[in-house]
């Protein structure tokens, strides 16, 4: 069926097939989530991060209609090249796939096709939640009805700060995703490592993560899970701090009328620009480190550290 529906890179394919570990990445974080040259330079640094901790990158995205699990250089310079390239969710897909357009896969679409690859492990900065407001305007992402249904371990930030976390929390709770936190009793808020809300779980390895991954997918439990790594403490914002900016950058989108897929990139952006730049650097230092525990657990998995 995959074979159909996708291409997978020949170095992700020979990783599976080999069993080796390999680990997922989204690309709106190159179409809609970072501005040129930082979106590319950012891109190719977190997949070296993921080599050098012993796995194969496998960056998601659809071009000219065929989604893509693994994209190689001229295929992640194409995508940013592209002017009309879309911003997808896992709903979006066939449509997209259908006109023959491209986009930049989200978490939930980006789970959705490492889910087909035979991918167990994903990297991103943070998950899309529950809007603040939402009991007005009903926006909750779609990541959490996919985190709800599709067996991918997705390693994050926890969710962005922009978001009601107890909401979103109450939300994943229901769906019956579990929430492990490494390292830490706190839930993080994506530039601070501290939301005020506490974590399902904790644990403190890789190898407890990639145990308790293991576990979670042979028991059937047909959800994935959210693993929250806060950003690391050299390169967070203080929670005070970016509440403000963050406040007045929702007071801007409701004023100008900004909502659904333009929202959160309109917050983002507008935050960067609050922020004189410190909200992207710690943006791409929680990426990457992101990716470097995904890598670990990825290696841990596919190494024996998970097995029964």
């Amino acid at each position: 069926m995959t074979a159909d529906l996708i291409d997978i890179h020949p170095d992700v394919r020979a990783a599976l097939d080999a069993g080796r570990a390999v680990v997922a990445l989204e690309s709106t974080i190159v179409t809609h989530g970072m501005p040129h040259p930082r979106n590319v330079e950012t891109a190719r640094a977190v997949e070296d991060d993921i080599r050098a901790e012993g796995a194969v990158p496998a960056t998601i995205a659809v071009l000219d209609g065929r989604p893509r699990v693994g994209l190689s250089a001229a295929d992640l310079d194409a995508l940013v090249a592209r002017p009309d390239v879309a911003k997808a969710s896992g709903r979006d897909l066939a449509a997209i796939m259908a006109r023959g357009g491209s986009a930049g896969t989200t978490v939930s679409c980006t789970m959705r096709l490492a889910a087909l690859a035979g991918i167990r492990v994903f990297a991103t900065g943070g998950v899309g939640g529950v809007h603040r407001g939402a009991e007005e305007t009903w926006d909750v992402s779609a990541d959490l009805a996919e985190l709800g249904r599709t067996e991918v371990a997705v390693v994050c930030a926890g969710v962005k700060s922009i978001l009601d976390i107890p909401k979103t929390l109450e939300v994943l709770e229901s769906q019956r995703v579990p929430v492990i936190a490494y390292g830490t009793d706190a839930f993080p808020a994506f530039y601070a490592r501290d939301s005020g809300e506490r974590a399902d779980h904790r644990l403190d390895t890789p190898e407890e993560i990639a145990r308790a991954v293991d576990l979670h997918l042979r028991l059937g439990s047909g959800t994935g899970l959210l693993i929250a790594n806060p950003v690391p403490e050299a390169d967070a914002l203080a929670p005070a701090e970016i509440d403000g900016i963050i406040a007045e950058a929702i007071d801007a989108a409701a004023t100008q009328g900004v909502s659904r897929k333009d929202l959160t990139p309109f917050l983002l952006e507008r935050i960067a620009t609050r922020s004189e730049g410190r909200s992207l650097a710690t943006n791409i230092a929680l990426v990457r480190n992101n990716a470097r525990l995904a890598a670990r657990i990825a290696v841990a998995l596919a190494g024996g550290s998970a097995e029964r």
